[in-house]
């Protein structure tokens, strides 16, 4: 009876820390998903912060807001991407079409 018991509570904890794994792995998805965004924005910010003259973009009356509209479009072009391919907005990836 004992020995039926601690393989009842094995199979019991092995479900508990298998539920626990997925949960950690859609938390560390997310925020690979967050860290893969913000790498290029944070470059294209670090490029135009180094204050340098020759950039010729930034004597240009627009260069702030075309700096901005360049973010904005690579980080929704990088979430879309992520969408198409299924790794964010669906429950799972869907199957390639054939053909």
């Amino acid at each position: 009876m004992a020995e039926s018991y601690r393989d009842l509570i094995s199979g019991s904890l092995e479900a508990y820390l298998s539920v626990v794994s997925n949960r950690m792995n859609e938390i560390m998805k997310v925020l690979t998903i967050f860290s893969a965004i913000m790498l290029p924005l944070t470059f294209i910010a670090g490029v135009y912060g180094m204050n340098f003259d020759n950039m010729p973009e930034l004597h240009s009356r627009n260069g702030y807001y075309a700096v901005w509209g360049i973010m904005i479009t690579v980080a929704l072009g990088m979430l879309f991407l992520f969408w198409k391919r299924g790794w964010i907005g669906r429950a799972e990836p869907r199957a390639k079409r054939k053909g």
